[in-house]
This record gives structure tokens, C-alpha cells and sequence, in this order.
């Protein structure tokens, strides 16, 4: 198939990828690429079942303009609670499922009852149910709903029937793909069973429906409630990722095995490497297709190569494609120099922290390695000092390996530049903390000008509040346009994904090194790998509450009900330019899951419309059938419509020239009501919708027209919305307007 898939967790900037090559293919469909993989070259007759190698470094391909990360191999034995500093400013944590407003005593949480007769599967590193109450039984749940035909297997690493209850329902694991990628090898250190070994399922799956658990934190950072967002929602795990990464053809193995379970939604935290594929050669595109037909909703991360353009992954319509934002948690860890200056920073350290007497300050690239690499810092430069370290090569927890190695007290890690206003907070060995590009630049400058830098760095614990504002898009979300298909607005919605609280396995260290012989219950990352499951559970619950709606139809309801206002009042920003994110950053918006328990009207399709756009996008019936899997043959020439007319909840229109016209149709459903439509034009087009109006007693069909006025904008993309609004609601669908590129340029 000629993909690379990784997980969509932010861990590790500027991490090497290592492309291996499967002899033969184990996959159940023969996909076609639109193009070659690349860097790799495809066996002689096989399809291609690739992966990526991530070791000490983690993970990082041609998509990830950003950090990424990887199963990774185990550490040692854990050791005691270390101290660290936690003045006034720490505060206790509040549970995220009340900050999106879901609460017990109104809305879509009692409404559906937390979703206990939904089944929530998970492709994923598996689940680490050892001593860990998330995923204990809970004796107020009733029995797992009959229509869940699953179990979990046993190995000697997984006793099923200890670890699987009335919460954890299925485990299973899929690997013969990854066999035949390591010539039938799995290392020593891998658990052949569907016990989570690195951490990243055992996250996901918590965050989704795990059990409510008192007093959970890393450390002492973020304590408070744990609780998955579909507290009723049962758990299946459906482990096809390894400690070398996920092949292709195990991943749709595992779809496949979800759909002939029966769960209700499937959530996947996972993305092919570089752009986007065509479709046709994109497992999770395929398994997803072939989910929806049964009535599975199918949510995914749209990945980390945030802030580019065309960037996200899993862009197929009938996937709900989910961006990472923040919440209004920080873990703040400030950098002090010795001239008064504070630069602000984040870390999620807990050892012993630095003192307030300030010590030697050194750029690493004036000390052996200016990225910090391990062994090459010069250790009679190093003792005793604070490392300044630039981006590449290694991962933030990496680097200050390397700083503690050569005998450093302390790192300051440098944003990436593209990152703008965010710095990522890593589970650090040593005192360090990182920065923005843009306050690394200063504090170099410091270095360079004073014959005798000092500075210190100072913890402050877990800061709730309302500055800076929340939510913001995060840098490393993956963005818009729509790379296979313009027409089809992504990402499709926006949710928490950055410092996310939740389970992690006893078997890897929370900063994933081998040297960290620390274990923990909980653990703190960021990732559209931890935005995903939110999505994955709101969608639970409203299928408890709608057991008739149709996955776009819960799609639809999350999109058109997403909020794009943050606690400050402004339109919800993107930390890569510090300015308004646009729809290509943030989707429709931010998910809002009490308004979509009751959104208004509701933009259906289904698998027969899926095939209609793939005729308009070109497919040939060979392609098409790659994703059908049924037998059938696509005759395109009985079909009709463009690629924008599939009846999506958002509009995405792109001009060829500077002067055109397009219109597309949707239809919307409601039992009865009468609602009128508002728009707000993007800039340089004139928009009109026909009708205006729309009386309910069935279904209802409209046409919008986009005319390019004369002069054209200087903008590559403009935006604007057209929103229908009864006594009631408002349904808002968002529009994007992609312009001739010779345009802008000209302008």
C-alpha cells in the first residue's frame, strides 16, 4: 500500500524515522498507491506493509513538521516519588469532561446515561489494565450490551479474566503484518498479547471511557478526578501497534475485528506519514469506509505536522478528522536570568527543582552540540551549568539526558520556530524546562553579552485560569486544505489535546527513555492522539441517546453546534501566529456536547453518497472497489454531482480563477420548524443561498452560489459561514475559499 502510519502523540521533536520493508504483504485488500512511498522502495510483490522504526529517539516523519512519537521499548523497575517544588500557584485539577461542559445533572452526559450500552474500540498499542483503576470493573454499570460479540484473549502476559470486566470488554492483538516486516521477529522486550507496553493505547483508552479515579496526577501535577468522557462506555482494545510501529495491514485487521464485534465506535489514533494518501491506499481510510457501512462512527487524530498547510491526515469524508487544542491548565516553569529578566516556560519535571541562587548559563553549540546530543557535549564546559538546547536530532527528554550525562544541573529547551507562542511540557529526568523560539533568542542574546551568565529555572506546579485564554489551537495540529480532496472541508472539529491527564502502562517510563527507571499510574502528553478519543466519546454518548443517527448525522451535530470563542471572548487562537485561527486550523471549531444532543437540523449521507464523490473525484471502479470490499462494480457514468455537492456540514470552494462561479447543494433534515438563513460572506465573493428559507415537514434541499468579485482578494483562503437559526438553534456551517495561487501571489 505503500503508506507509513505513526501514532499522533507529541513527544519528540526532530526524531529520526527509519523505513523497513515488509517481504510480503498480509492484508485483505490489495491497495493501490497513487504514488511511491517515500523514502522506500516496495519489495517484489508485495503490497507494501511498511512501518516506522522508533527507537531511543522516538518518532518523526515526512509529515511530522512537528514532534511525533512511536511504541518505544521498556525501561527498568520504577523508583521512589521524587520531590519538587510546588509553591501557592499549584492548584488542584478539574476534571476535562466538565470543562466541555459536560456535568450529571444536565445535558448529554445524563441524557445518555454515560453511554453504558456503547462499545468504544480502540486501534491502538493495546491497554495496560494491571493495578490500574480506570479499568477496573464498576459494579454501577449493568452488563456489556449483547450486541458486543467480542472477548479478550489470553496469553501468559494478559490473564483475560483478570483484567477484563464489565468496563474492559475486548482485547485483542494483531501482528502478523509486523512479523513478516521483521522477517517473523517481535523483540524480546514486545509482549506478544494486547497488553499496552508503551503507554500510548492505555492513554487513549482511559481518556475515552475510563473509570473515574480520586486523586489521579503525575506526580503532583494535575491531581484531581480522572474520568473518561463516556464514563458508562466500554472499552475494546484492539492492539496493532508495536514498538517498531503499526503496519497497514494489521491496522485494517483490526478494523475488520472491531466491525465483526459489534462496537459502536471506533476511535484511531493513528496517521499515514507525509501527505495525505489517495484514499484507495489508505488503510484507515478503507477500515473506516467499510465501519460507517455498518453504522460505526470512525473518529481520528488529523495529526501533528501542524502549523503547514495540507498537513492533515485521515481526510476521507466519511471520518470526523479531530484537531488538538489546549485547556485552561498550564504547567508553567519559568526561566529566571541573572539580569531580572523572566521568560516563561513549561516542564513537567518533578525531582528536586533548583534553588533560588542563580548558576552558570551555556549555549550548547558554544559546549560540544547545540541540540544537545548525547556524547558530544563537552562534560569540563557542562558540570554544574544550565544548557541552553536548540530543536533536531533528539527528543526534549533526549537532550536533557544528555545534559545530565555530562554532569549539567539543568536544560532550557528551544521551541521550534513554527511552533510561535508554544513550547511543549515533557516529563524531564532533570531540572529543565522549554521555551518559545522567540524567548530562546533572548536569552542566547544574554549569553553572548555577559561575560558570566547565570540564570535559574522555577517550578510552579499545576495554574488553572484564564490567562493566557483557552481554548488555542495547537501548533503542531495538522491543517487544511483537504490534500486528496479540496472540496471536503478538514479538519472537521478541534478538542483538548495538549497536556492531556490519563493512564499510562506499568511497563515504559513517563518520558519514555531507557534510563528512566520511573513508573507511574498516570501520565501527562500532548497529540491530536489525545484529542481524538474526546471526539470518540462525545460521539458514545450521542449514539446512546440517537441509536438512529447515521455516523454523519452524529458528524453533523458536533460540526454544526462547535463553538469558535475562547474564555477571553475573541475567536480561538493559534499559537503558531499568536492571530485568529482559521477554519483549515480549527475545523468548524471547538466540540461542544451538550448543543450537539440537540443541534437543529442534521447533514446526513451515507455509503451509496461516498461513492457518488469518489465517481466525481475520478476513482476508477478498480479504486472504488477497494474500499467497497463487497464485490460490487461502480459504474461512474450513472452518477452524477461534483465532489462539493456531497452534502457535508461545511463548505469548502475552490477557484480556479479569479473570476468564476461555483454553487453546491445539501440537504438538511428536521421534524418541524421554519428556519432562515444568514451569511456572512467571505471576503472577495458574493454568496446567495436559494431558498432563504426552509419549511420542515421533511426533508429539504438548498443550493449556495459563490461568485468571485472582480479584483479578487490579496489572500490565499477567506472565510465566512452561512448559519441557520430557528426560535431555537443555530446552525452554523462553515465556509473556506481556497483562491487561484497566481492570484494571490499577483495581489
Amino acid at each position: 500500500n505503500g503508506g507509513l502510519v505513526h501514532l499522533h502523540c507529541v513527544r519528540r521533536a526532530g526524531a529520526r524515522a527509519t523505513v523497513v520493508t515488509a517481504p510480503r504483504a498480509f492484508q485483505r485488500v490489495r491497495l493501490l498507491p497513487a504514488r511511491p512511498p517515500p523514502r522506500a522502495r516496495r519489495a517484489p510483490g508485495a503490497a507494501g506493509a511498511l512501518l516506522v522504526r522508533s527507537r531511543r529517539h522516538g518518532l518523526r516523519g515526512a509529515a511530522d513538521g512537528g514532534p511525533g512519537r512511536s511504541p518505544r521499548l521498556p525501561g527498568l523497575r520504577a523508583r521512589g516519588r521524587a520531590r519538587r517544588n510546588a509553591p501557592a500557584a499549584h492548584h488542584a485539577d478539574a476534571v476535562v469532561p466538565r470543562r466541555l461542559g459536560l456535568s450529571e445533572s444536565s445535558g448529554l452526559l445524563p441524557a445518555s446515561g454515560g453511554a453504558t450500552d456503547v462499545v468504544i474500540g480502540l486501534i491502538d498499542t493495546g491497554v495496560y489494565p494491571k493495578d490500574r483503576a480506570s479499568f477496573s470493573a464498576d459494579p454501577s454499570l449493568p452488563p456489556p450490551p449483547s450486541t458486543f460479540l467480542s472477548r479478550c484473549v489470553s496469553t501468559p502476559a494478559f490473564n483475560a479474566s483478570a483484567y477484563c470486566n464489565n468496563k474492559l470488554v475486548g482485547a485483542k492483538f494483531f501482528n502478523l503484518g509486523y512479523q513478516a516486516a521483521h522477517g517473523g521477529a517481535i523483540e524480546e522486550t514486545e509482549s506478544r498479547s494486547p497488553l499496552d507496553t508503551n503507554g500510548h493505547g492505555t492513554h487513549t483508552s482511559s481518556t475515552a471511557a475510563g473509570s473515574a479515579v480520586a486523586g489521579a496526577a503525575f506526580f503532583d501535577y494535575g491531581k484531581g478526578q480522572a474520568v473518561g468522557m463516556a464514563p458508562g462506555a466500554r472499552i475494546a482494545a484492539y492492539k496493532a501497534c508495536w514498538t517498531g510501529g503499526c503496519t497497514y495491514s494489521d491496522i485494517l485487521k483490526a478494523f475488520d475485528e472491531a466491525i465483526k464485534d459489534g462496537v459502536n465506535v471506533i476511535s484511531v489514533s493513528l496517521g499515514a506519514v507525509g501527505r495525505a494518501p489517495q484514499f484507495y491506499s489508505d488503510t484507515t481510510a478503507v477500515g473506516a469506509f467499510s465501519a460507517v457501512r455498518k453504522g460505526i462512527v470512525v473518529s481520528a487524530s488529523a495529526g501533528n505536522a501542524g502549523p503547514g498547510e495540507f498537513t492533515a491526515g485521515n481526510v476521507a469524508p466519511w471520518i470526523l478528522t479531530v484537531g488538538a487544542s489546549t485547556i485552561n491548565r498550564q504547567f508553567p516553569a519559568n526561566v529566571v536570568l541573572g539580569n531580572g529578566e523572566t521568560f516563561n516556560g513549561t516542564s513537567l519535571y518533578a525531582g528536586t527543582p533548583l534553588g533560588a541562587t542563580k548558576i552558570p548559563l551555556v549555549y550548547g553549540g558554544d559546549v560540544g552540540s547545540s541540540v544537545c546530543e548525547a556524547g558530544k557535549l563537552n562534560a569540563s564546559k557542562v558540570a554544574g551549568k544550565i544548557v541552553v538546547c536548540d530543536p533536531g536530532v533528539n527528543g526534549p527528554a533526549a537532550k536533557g539526558e544528555a545534559v545530565k550525562l555530562a554532569g549539567g544541573a539543568g536544560a532550557i529547551l528551544v521551541g521550534t520556530k513554527a511552533f510561535g507562542e508554544q513550547a511543549l511540557a515533557t516529563a524531564h529526568i532533570l531540572p529543565a524546562t522549554a521555551v518559545t523560539f522567540a524567548a530562546a533568542e533572548r536569552i542566547k542574546r544574554y549569553i553572548r553579552t555577559n561575560a558570566s551568565p547565570v540564570a535559574t529555572i522555577v517550578f510552579l506546579g499545576t495554574v488553572i485560569g484564564q490567562t493566557p485564554s483557552s481554548p488555542r489551537m495547537a501548533s503542531f495540529s495538522s491543517r487544511g486544505p483537504n490534500f486528496i480532496a479540496p472540496e471536503i472541508f478538514k479538519p472537521d472539529v478541534t478538542a483538548p489535546g495538549v497536556d492531556i491527564l490519563a493512564a499510562w502502562t506499568g511497563e515504559n517510563s513517563p518520558s519514555e527513555l531507557d534510563s528512566d527507571t520511573r513508573r507511574v499510574k498516570f501520565n501527562i502528553i500532548s497529540g491530536t492522539s489525545m484529542s481524538c478519543p474526546h471526539v470518540s466519546s462525545i460521539a458514545a454518548l450521542l449514539r446512546q441517546v440517537h441509536p438512529d443517527w447515521s455516523p454523519a448525522a452524529i458528524k453533523s451535530a458536533l460540526m454544526t453546534t462547535a463553538y469558535n470563542v475562547d474564555s477571553a471572548g475573541d475567536t480561538i487562537k493559534d499559537m503558531s501566529t499568536g492571530e485568529a485561527s482559521t477554519p483549515f486550523v480549527c475545523g468548524a471549531g471547538h466540540v461542544n456536547p451538550n448543543s450537539a444532543l440537540d443541534p437543529g437540523l442534521v447533514y446526513d449521507a451515507g455509503t451509496d453518497d461516498y461513492i457518488s464523490f469518489m465517481c466525481a473525484l475520478g476513482y476508477t471502479a478498480e479504486q472504488i472497489a477497494v474500499l467497497t470490499r463487497d464485490g460490487s462494480v461502480t459504474d461512474c457514468s450513472t452518477r452524477s454531482g461534483s465532489v462539493g455537492d456531497l452534502n457535508y456540514p461545511a463548505f469548502s470552494v475552490v477557484f480556479s480563477s479569479g473570476d468564476g462561479t461555483v454553487t453546491q447543494r445539501r440537504a438538511v433534515r428536521n421534524a418541524r420548524a421554519t428556519y432562515t438563513a444568514t451569511i456572512t460572506s467571505p471576503a472577495g465573493v458574493d454568496v446567495a443561498v436559494e431558498p432563504q428559507t426552509l419549511q420542515f415537514s421533511a426533508t429539504q434541499e438548498y443550493a449556495i452560489t459563490f461568485a468571485a468579485q472582480q479584483g479578487g482578494v490579496a489572500e490565499k483562503y477567506t472565510f465566512g459561514s452561512i448559519v441557520w437559526s430557528d426560535d431555537k438553534h443555530k446552525v452554523t456551517s462553515r465556509i473556506a475559499i481556497t483562491w487561484p495561487a497566481s492570484q494571490a501571489a499577483a495581489m
